[in-house]
């Protein structure tokens, strides 16, 4: 090559040609780095007929400076991220940048200095100092990271190391990887385990594209069958990629893997440290990392010569970008799969609709484990009808459900009591003149945490201290909080049975890898009698003495219209469900609701998951939704309300007339204020013959507006706020 084309990581410059100088090897995927201007910028080296761009003369195009020491990309992965852009209607190099996570890692290894408290008593002691050494036990990383994580600056550590209470620790960049062994403790599968384990297996060595539906119920040892087509792709001597819905679920999975393969895989997710990152990514590039645990994220990287894909718990809503590239990862691992020809595995116990449409069709091979292993039943089901059993006064937990709990602690037993709201209560209001605390910058209330003696907004972070009077009439002693948060659940459990263990489980409690362990392993050792949590506790855990769940409010997720309501309730609850009895004991799972006759309720009483997503399905197919027809969102933003109202209706009155496409709207948002924009949605509604990609691409590039509008296409959106 005597040209290159680049696609560099700006959207709005396009390709750029240069000229490769003699002696320099390049080629499609090769990460290089060019001149623009007077300064120089990474980009990676691109078919010329699939990046279309003007042609410059020879004469004009200045030499690329550097090829970087790193793989080209291969190209299964060109292609997916081309077909990332296409599908989601997202500039290139937004996707491309993902596959170059790590800017370290581009350059050769090396050695880096971090820094771990030296065990030092310190002579003078501050309040900043006293605040590091609690934050930064067992933490080793660079000065900045470790600012960041004991929240001091960057000089109070500085002069920690000064003083000798944080030494400094050499790190090799490019250290290997413990190598994982797949022969290391292979499990007694059941015989419904061994016969879908095997055909798994033997997808894997046959290196074919093959997308399965593993379909199991809460513990029958999905985990332990996929696992052995991970030990297949291991003897193959291939990369295995998992993907998992929450970074909070590591930690779990961490352990079983290290149980079953001798050590734990390599991790990806974004809390990783920077020297972590650069590691892993170096490692999963070259082939080093044999099986990667990641986040959706991991998706996107350059694997050295991946053998199979697994996405646990596939249908978790959590797979789903809603900002930047909004992409979906479960889908997006079934097209990687597709482009490398390996097998994709899609585990869950409640999976979408969607997937288990493309098996009824004979798109994906759906494999079934109907029981539990070892002979565990599944728990019993009770509906509480908060209608006729009424909770005490100013209280939440409705007496059948209280005695249940109480009858667990008294046998040693554990309680699991599920709300999936975060903090003390959702609103809080002025008892003497009405006035509500709202975030400034979101159409949302603030929500009390009485943990942290903070008002937070959950959408945006913004966070005030809990007045001692009213702002609004300046009244003190007046606010009072309504409705649950886990927070009031979990003081409520205090207030009735004082000497229970009570854990709390969300993502405000359990923020990092460490403190998710601690908590497991209180929870294992019976150290904990009752566990009040959010999703955070609805998978992925495996409590042999935890014989009761109590879902508090079964209606809370059908609020609000959203078309996956009911599917995403009765995933919740199922999952939530499935945590019960999963020993030898058996499990009761109560389920407090005011409308017991939905038909998501009335299948979840019954167990009848069928004709829950039979009905499901046939309403779907009458209003031509997904997976029936095609849905994209346009959400129209602007810091200036009056701006994006008139560019919605400048969209909307452009809108495509064409026999197989609806649009509705433009509306203001539900959520019409998000981080101090004002949001207005319009709602494309095609059938299944219609280029909507392109009919979007199309509609969009003939229109021009303020610099202060953004435009974002949502394509099969899960959120509608």
């Amino acid at each position: 090559m005597n040209r290159a084309r680049l696609l560099v990581f700006n959207a709005a410059l396009g390709p750029l040609d240069y000229r490769v100088p003699e002696g320099m090897a390049v080629e499609p995927g090769s990460v290089v780095v060019a001149p623009l201007g007077p300064r120089q910028i990474v980009g990676i080296v691109w078919e010329r007929e699939r990046l279309p761009g003007s042609e410059v003369p020879d004469s004009r195009l200045r030499p690329l400076a550097e090829v970087l020491p790193v793989r080209p990309l291969a190209p299964p992965l060109r292609r997916l991220i081309e077909w990332t852009a296409d599908y989601y209607c997202a500039p290139l190099a937004a996707v491309a940048r993902m596959a170059l996570a790590s800017g370290a890692a581009l350059r050769g290894g090396g050695t880096t200095t971090e820094y771990r408290l030296s065990g030092r008593e310190p002579e003078r002691m501050t309040p900043q100092r006293a605040a590091a050494l609690d934050a930064l036990v067992d933490e080793q990383a660079t000065i900045r990271e470790l600012a960041e994580r004991a929240s001091v600056s960057e000089g109070v550590l500085r002069g920690m190391v000064n003083t000798g209470l944080l030494e400094p620790v050499v790190v090799d960049l490019d250290r290997p990887y413990p190598r994982a062994r797949p022969d290391f403790a292979k499990p007694l599968l059941s015989e419904a385990q061994g016969a879908a384990a095997a055909v798994l297996e033997n997808s894997v060595r046959a290196r074919m594209f093959a997308p399965f539906l593993l379909d199991g119920v809460t513990g029958s040892g999905k985990t332990e069958c996929y696992f052995e087509a991970v030990a297949a792709a291991l003897d193959e001597g291939r990369q295995v990629l998992v993907l998992l819905p929450e970074i909070a679920l590591t930690e779990h999975f961490l352990r079983r893997f290290a149980d079953r393969f001798g050590t734990a895989p390599v991790l990806w997710h974004s809390s990783l440290k920077s020297t972590e990152r650069r590691r892993a990514w170096r490692a999963i590039a070259d082939g080093g990392a044999q099986v990667v645990v990641g986040a959706r994220s991991a998706l996107f990287l350059p694997y050295a010569d991946l053998g199979l894909i697994v996405v646990d718990e596939a249908h978790e809503t959590s797979f789903k970008q809603d900002d930047g590239v909004r992409y979906n990862a479960r889908d997006v691992a079934v097209i990687r799969a597709r482009f490398e020809s390996i097998p994709v595995i899609l585990a869950s116990a409640t999976p979408a609709l969607e997937s288990l449409h493309l098996a009824a069709n004979g798109t994906y091979t759906k494999l079934d484990l109907p029981d539990r292993f070892g002979g565990a039943q599944l728990p019993d089901v009770r509906i509480v009808d908060l209608c006729t059993d009424q909770p005490e006064r100013g209280r939440w937990l409705a007496p059948p459900l209280v005695a249940g709990m109480r009858e667990r602690l008294a046998r040693g037993e554990q309680s699991l009591l599920f709300l999936n709201r975060r903090g003390y209560a959702p609103l809080t209001l002025c008892r003497h003149c009405g006035y509500r605390f709202q975030c400034p910058n979101c159409s949302a209330w603030l929500v009390e945490h009485r943990l942290s003696r903070r008002l937070a907004c959950h959408h945006c972070g913004h966070q005030v201290p809990v007045p001692e009077a009213c702002p609004e009439c300046a009244t003190p002693d007046c606010l009072v909080a309504c409705g649950p948060g886990v927070e009031r659940i979990a003081d409520e459990v205090a207030e009735l049975m004082p000497e229970a263990r009570v854990a709390m489980v969300t993502s405000d409690t359990l923020s990092s890898p460490g403190k998710v362990a601690e908590f497991v392993e209180m929870a294992e050792s019976g150290a904990i009698d009752v566990i009040v949590g959010t999703q955070l506790v609805t998978k992925g855990y495996h409590f042999p003495q935890l014989t009761l769940v109590g879902v508090v409010d079964a209606d809370l997720g059908l609020e609000g219209g959203d078309l996956r309501a009911a599917e995403r309730t009765y995933q919740q609850v199922a999952q939530v469900g499935g945590r019960a009895g999963r020993g030898e004991k058996p499990g009761e799972v109560m389920i407090q609701t005011r409308h017991p006759e939905t038909a998501v309720i009335a299948a979840l009483a019954a167990y009848d998951r069928d004709a829950f997503y039979a009905a499901e399905t046939e309403a779907r197919r009458d209003a031509g939704a997904p997976p029936f027809g095609r849905w994209a969102a346009i959400i129209v933003s602007s810091e200036d309300e009056a701006e994006a109202r008139e560019a919605a209706r400048a969209l909307g009155g452009t809108r495509p007339n064409l026999p197989d496409v609806d649009v509705l709207g433009p509306a203001p948002a539900p959520m019409a204020l998000l981080r101090g924009r004002h949001r207005y949605r319009l709602l494309v509604l095609a059938r299944r013959s219609a280029e909507l990609q392109r009919i979007i691409r199309e509609w969009l590039g003939g229109l021009d507006f303020p610099p202060g509008i953004r435009i974002a296409v949502d394509i099969d959106p899960y959120s509608f706020m």
